[in-house]
């Protein structure tokens, strides 16, 4: 609280402070895209000598406003930033950046060049010295061409087969990361649970003890699917991603397949509850053979032939236990 209430508003900064904030910025936007450049080489080297290019550029922009304090207010440059200053645009932390895709990573860059024009606009206006007017008008433009730009060093560096490989390893990390752990743990989720959830529907013909038991099968399950699966590979090695968003995306997703066909058993009917549960079966198997062609281009016939028939076993045997 003391921090917010020592800020400044941008419109009762002096112009020495004005030009020690666009230094200081610059020098931060720098340092993000080196950030982004180095973060990225090692998988996408053409789009990191894209950010390496631009960062390059943002240190001009340091060096020509340092010498237009240097004329004007000396070598004493004030320590003012971002936090400083009361509504002045903001930047994500590092260790954000690095949970972002590589589209959102360039969307990000696009939003950084945007805010850093209307803020020399706006400094621009508020000058009364004709160089430094000139300077923060030619560093808006600059910065506003930065996607021209930007374009230019993806023409020079992005040609279509680093583009092409590039967005194949994009789509292969999001894969890694989301599509195979989420896939597991529907399939554990709508399968595993089959079993106790019918067994119990049979056994009991009781829809609210066969919900308790679907719930408690389920949210278990995805519990213990989501940590084993966060603490079975931190993904340094493998390059399957973050153990986190692969925890998270396999735990929901094992929920989700449980307590697909445990809902039904809200309702009160016993026959009505069963058949609904059982059409949602029906669709989760079909939904778990779509996604597995479609991501992990197993051919549609055989996904279908593994996973309903396994489902159907699976299905079968809580029947049968049920029922006996």
């Amino acid at each position: 609280m003391r921090m917010l209430n020592n800020r400044k508003r941008f419109s009762d900064l002096s112009e020495r402070e004005v030009l020690a904030l666009a230094i200081a910025s610059e020098e931060d936007d720098a340092r993000i895209y080196r950030n982004w450049a180095e973060f990225l080489r090692a998988d996408y080297p053409a789009t990191a000598a894209v950010f390496d290019g631009v960062g390059d550029e943002e240190d001009e922009h340091r060096r020509q406003l340092i010498e237009a304090y240097r004329s004007r207010f000396g070598e004493a440059i004030p320590v003012i930033r971002r936090e400083h200053v009361a509504g002045y645009y903001s930047r994500r932390p590092a260790w954000m950046m690095q949970n972002l895709s590589l589209d959102a990573i360039r969307a990000e860059a696009a939003t950084m060049e945007h805010d850093a024009a209307e803020f020399y606009t706006r400094a621009a206006q508020a000058s009364s010295d004709a160089a430094t007017r000139k300077l923060l008008g030619d560093l808006a433009a600059a910065e506003r061409g930065h996607e021209e730009r930007a374009g230019e060093l993806s023409d020079e560096h992005l040609t279509p087969e680093a583009r092409e490989e590039e967005d194949a390893i994009s789509h292969r990390n999001f894969v890694l990361t989301w599509v195979q752990p989420g896939l597991a743990g529907l399939m554990d989720g709508s399968v595993s649970t089959l079993a106790p959830i019918f067994a119990t529907a049979f056994a009991t013909q009781d829809t609210g003890t066969t919900f308790l038991v679907g719930l408690a099968a389920s949210l278990g399950a995805g519990i213990s699917m989501g940590f084993t699966e966060a603490a079975s590979d931190d993904g340094i090695v493998s390059g399957r991603g973050s153990p986190f968003k692969r925890g998270f995306s396999s735990g929901v997703m094992t929920a989700i397949g449980g307590l697909g066909h445990a809902l039904p058993y809200l309702i009160p009917h016993f026959w009505t509850a069963t058949i609904i549960a059982c059409i949602v079966v029906f669709i989760e198997l079909w939904a778990i053979a779509w996604i597995q062609n479609r991501w992990m281009q197993t051919p549609f016939w055989r996904a279908a032939l593994q996973v309903v028939v396994g489902g159907g076993l699976v299905f079968a045997t809580g029947v049968l236990i049920g029922s006996g």
